[in-house]
């Protein structure tokens, strides 16, 4: 591949035809893509499906068999160290100074891309560690180590920021807090590539997102195009002692009916009908209504559920 390609100025990577392959299996067959400037893109599809590979190529991590690959109009492999300090990456495993406090880890971090040390205070405020800077690495719970495994691949204030599974160990909070920061991000100008096992998550986020299967991308689009273009049905969850399964499959419009728990879910293409006749054999209390989601949409194309 040349090292360098004019690339749109809308366009912060560009792949085609892209094929890697480990002996007998095919990790990632022939993908095509482009993400554009300034776009959170999310990655989504079963471990294995050839995501963190897609993604090391993109970085440079690894080299493809075969396609094409230019990121910020250079080709990242070989190793091209006027493209790295360019880029942000946070790997699912992220190797720390363990003996250092996080704010020398994070000052090692920079000194290394070259940034100033000025920027590490702001970075450890950006993802909620200035308390935790005179902590020894070695002793930050699991979710802090996260989150300064996040603030190593933003301190020398990349264009362009891979994250792989960014708030997979942080609690609730934490991660609804680092939504924001995601968000003030992307609202800065930066690009984010960005892959995650929570589905709320990446419809609450991402401008576009990719679903890969065995390697190849399924679906690409919008979270909401790809919610509207696919099951139209609406569920409706009706406790389980308020309604049986048979009054459920008896009621005009609904298509299925299952029991979840203590639930009982209906599936209609017109609630309307449905939640009056449910008010006539139950009433509506603790009655809720389901559309579908990205997740719904997940599971029709991978057949499997994220967690």
């Amino acid at each position: 591949m040349p090292p360098t390609a004019p690339l749109p100025p809308t366009q912060a990577a560009v792949l085609d035809c892209v094929h890697k392959r480990y002996d007998d299996v095919h990790a990632v067959d022939g993908v095509s893509l482009t993400i554009h400037h300034g776009e959170f893109f999310g990655l989504l599809g079963p471990n294995g499906a050839g995501k963190t590979t897609l993604v090391e190529i993109m970085e440079g991590l690894r080299q493809a068999d075969s396609g094409t690959v230019f990121v910020l109009g250079r080709s990242p492999s070989p190793r091209d160290a006027a493209l790295l300090s360019r880029l942000g990456v946070q790997t699912q495993a992220s190797a720390f100074f363990v003996r250092l406090t996080a704010r020398e880890h994070l000052e090692t971090v920079a000194a290394l891309y070259g940034a100033e040390r000025k920027e590490v205070p702001r970075t450890l405020a950006l993802v909620g560690l200035t308390e935790q800077g005179s902590k020894r690495v070695e002793d930050l719970s699991g979710g802090q180590r996260q989150r300064l495994a996040i603030a190593s691949a933003l301190v020398h204030d990349p264009e362009l920021i891979f994250l792989d599974e960014p708030t997979a160990a942080l609690d609730p909070q934490a991660r609804r807090a680092l939504w924001q920061v995601l968000r003030d991000l992307k609202s800065s100008g930066r690009t984010i590539i960005y892959t995650t096992h929570h589905l709320d998550e990446a419809e609450a986020l991402c401008d576009r997102v990719a679903i890969m299967v065995n390697g190849k991308i399924t679906a690409l689009d919008t979270p909401g195009r790809l919610v509207a273009a696919g099951s139209p049905a609406t569920r409706l969850l009706v406790p389980s002692e308020r309604l049986t399964l048979g009054q459920a499959l008896a009621i005009p419009g609904v298509q299925q009916a299952t029991v979840e728990g203590e639930t009982v879910v209906l599936e209609t293409l017109d609630s309307g009908p449905v939640l009056a006749a449910i008010d006539r054999i139950a009433g509506l209390h603790g009655v809720r209504t389901r559309t579908a989601t990205l997740e719904d949409v997940y599971l029709d194309l991978t057949g499997t559920v994220q967690g």
